[in-house]
């Protein structure tokens, strides 16, 4: 979403992450997605680099924020709700627990964003943020796992929030699909050649 806000037109490359081409191993062994490997050499390997590096080239809307409540939310999503979400979504590779136990535990994080979303439009601020766009996949795959559930839980502001970026037209513009990537296939770009 960041590089489609920023205009940056990129090469596309889906890969089954089951079935990694040489090609990004060869670049990224560290075998995880996404990697933004530039012209000159230059590689990020994780989404919030990659973010940072779009809007300090261009923030028409100025997501970016250098402030220690966007750094810390990102920091709780990242080191301690994502593991949880990885319990809850694959609860037979967790069994110590059940997935209601895996979901209650996660729940934490969604109760300090319901709070935060009580003050505000957004997680930070009456605007979109950074902080929105790096939390809002996570969100959305935990809607993903108990979807009944989510639609009826107690995180009607959540609910709202991550509905208004689904429904969104830069989410809908970034979401089409494209084949996986094998060596040989024409180029696919972010934004098409014209545009």
């Amino acid at each position: 979403m960041t590089l489609a806000h920023s205009e940056i037109r990129v090469e596309l490359r889906e890969v089954r992450l089951s079935n990694m081409p040489q090609e990004l191993l060869d670049i990224s062994p560290k075998a995880t997605v996404p990697v933004l490997h530039l012209p000159d050499g230059t590689l990020f390997e994780q989404s919030l680099d990659i973010m940072h590096w779009a809007l300090l080239i261009a923030d028409p809307q100025q997501w970016l924020v250098d402030d220690s409540v966007s750094l810390e939310l990102i920091r709780q999503n990242d080191e301690d709700f994502k593991p949880l979400l990885d319990a809850y979504k694959y609860a037979d590779r967790f069994p110590q627990l059940s997935q209601l136990q895996h979901r209650n535990g996660a729940e934490y994080f969604l109760r300090q964003l319901e709070a935060r979303l009580r003050q505000h439009r957004f997680l930070v601020s009456e605007r979109k943020t950074i902080t929105d766009i790096a939390i809002m996949p996570f969100i959305r795959q935990f809607a993903g796992v108990e979807p009944q559930w989510f639609e009826q839980c107690e995180y009607a502001g959540v609910r709202g929030w991550l509905n208004r970026q689904i429904d969104s037209e830069l989410f809908q513009s970034v979401m089409s699909k494209t084949a996986f990537w094998q060596p040989g296939d024409d180029v696919v770009y972010s934004i098409p050649q014209g545009d």
